[in-house]
């Protein structure tokens, strides 16, 4: 039995990424403006030790936005990424997640595909917010893309992804979107160079490192996420994106 219920998606390709994405039929959403949140989490094989801690972190974030005031308008979707990018559940209002299921929702094991992953995050952000604004509604969105180290298993080139960001960006059809990479348990200078490199490269919003990855570092990423999501969606309808909190 599937860990989430995804009966009410439906399927969709995107154009140059390595995968596609799901989301919600749009005659079935109550609301006419959207925050679409994209969470992509590595689980390379490194990530095993605090896999729980993760998933934590995701879980207890969506249980703060569930409680957030503009609840009702903010759609998730989560993927997780090691050799390959799969897809958890598609844009689902954030009504309709319950937090249980993120508790145990991760499987760990492989390479890192993280290009792969960033550009499918913010390509499924712009394709679906291109649909929603077809159907009458407006939506920004923020991006998070959490990992542990640096990319070795992608198809895709630093430079791709700054395509999808330009994209997203100056499309129209997102009246903003915030991107933003995560480094966590980054101790090596080496990695932390490259993570860094990539945020420039790749054409992030913002880079947070985070040099730990126990219980207590983790549970401020979710207050951080939470508080993230809630703020950009507060933004819309303003013109332009929400100012970045400190972590």
């Amino acid at each position: 039995m599937p860990r989430f219920d995804t009966t009410d998606l439906t399927t969709h390709t995107l154009v140059g990424s390595t995968y596609g994405y799901s989301g919600t039929r749009i005659d079935r959403l109550g609301a006419t403006e959207m925050t679409l949140v994209a969470i992509a989490a590595d689980t390379s094989g490194s990530v095993h030790p605090f896999k729980r801690e993760i998933e934590a972190c995701i879980q207890e974030a969506v249980r703060a936005c569930r409680q957030a005031p503009r609840a009702d308008n903010l759609m998730l979707r989560l993927v997780q990424f090691a050799d390959t990018v799969k897809e958890l559940h598609g844009f689902k209002p954030l009504v309709d997640c319950p937090p249980d299921p993120y508790a145990g929702c991760l499987r760990t094991g492989g390479c890192t595909a993280l290009h792969d992953a960033a550009h499918n995050a913010i390509g499924a952000v712009t394709a679906y917010g291109r649909d929603l604004v077809a159907r009458g509604l407006t939506a920004n969105a923020i991006v998070f893309v959490i990992t542990d180290g640096e990319d070795n298993a992608s198809r895709m080139t630093p430079g791709a992804v700054r395509l999808a960001v330009e994209e997203a960006v100056t499309g129209e059809h997102l009246e903003s979107v915030v991107t933003v990479l995560v480094g966590v348990n980054v101790k090596e200078a080496r990695v932390a160079t490259a993570l860094m490199a990539l945020s420039t490269q790749a054409g992030f919003d913002h880079y947070l490192e985070l040099d730990k990855a126990d219980a207590s570092t983790l549970a401020r990423l979710a207050d951080f996420l939470s508080r993230s999501i809630q703020v950009q969606s507060q933004a819309l309808g303003s013109g332009g994106p929400s100012r970045m909190l400190t972590f």
